[in-house]
């Protein structure tokens, strides 16, 4: 998909009737029900975190910033055995780090300039720098390694289930998500929240786009920890379930609330217990 393709795709979902949108996701009877989140009366819909209202934003970074040094202090102890463990039972480094896309609030003038912005070689640069960064703003992710250090030798690819690329203490750390742990820090850092979207890699970014309808609206909002569609739906990496995360994190951007965060937090800590959705 061209630049131009990405502005056009971006603009008309945005310009469309967003709450109807939603509205449809949310009646679907192909997503998990969600009965228990609070539904909020908007006059206009929430198209990114600039249309959340001010004191909703500050409130849910304060939380974040409590809450993410609260567990890195209380959960040291864990941390330190699963990154011995992880030392212990297979070679290569303790964490993982990759590049995912996180929050985009270019506006579609933004898209438009970059997209006419050189000529020549010139141009083919900016193209090659658009392909990883015009989808949102890039941030290196950590997470405990649980694949052998050579998981991608042939290239970039979703994980699946009973993927033979994860390591026997990484399958125990899928399934209880102790491997996303490290991820406090970049909470901390305000790349993440401690709900929001799964953030994605850049390299499928361009795929999902064509694929999954309104895919690129769900970077209007900071990527998450933990989410709606995390706990409802888990990590299937199939197009459905691309579709149905997407339907559930605009549901989300639409509700998003302090409460909501709340209560999606609370039934996070049911699937880290049970182990529901693990890849």
């Amino acid at each position: 998909m061209s630049a131009p393709d990405v502005i056009s795709e971006v603009t008309l979902a945005t310009d469309s009737d967003l709450a109807a949108i939603v509205a449809d996701y949310a009646n679907s009877a192909e997503l998990p029900p969600a009965d228990w989140l609070t539904r909020l009366e908007l006059e206009r819909p929430q198209t990114n975190l600039r249309s959340i209202d001010l004191w909703t934003q500050r409130a849910k970074r304060a939380m974040d910033v409590f809450c993410a040094a609260v567990m890195f202090v209380l959960l040291a102890p864990v941390m330190l055995l699963v990154a011995l463990a992880v030392r212990l039972t297979s070679p290569g480094p303790i964490l993982f780090r990759q590049i995912r896309t996180g929050l985009n609030l270019r506006t579609s003038r933004d898209r438009r300039a970059d997209a006419a912005a050189t000529n020549g070689n010139r141009r083919q640069q900016s193209s090659d720098r658009r392909q990883s960064t015009c989808y949102g703003k890039p941030f290196v992710l950590y997470k405990f390694r649980t694949m052998r250090i050579d998981a991608e030798k042939n290239g970039a690819q979703f994980a699946t289930k009973g993927d033979p690329r994860v390591t026997p203490i990484g399958r125990f750390l899928r399934k209880t998500r102790l491997d996303e742990l490290p991820q406090l820090w970049n909470v901390l850092r305000g790349e993440m929240s401690l709900v929001g979207p799964r953030p994605e890699r850049p390299e499928f970014i361009e795929q999902l786009s064509e694929e999954v309808p309104n895919y690129l609206l769900r970077l209007g909002i900071k990527p998450g920890l933990t989410g709606l569609a995390q706990v409802l739906n888990g990590y299937d990496n199939d197009i459905a379930g691309f579709r149905r995360k997407v339907a559930l994190d605009l549901l989300y951007l639409q509700n998003c609330c302090l409460g909501n965060d709340l209560k999606i937090l609370v039934r996070t800590v049911g699937v880290v217990l049970t182990g529901k959705g693990a890849l």
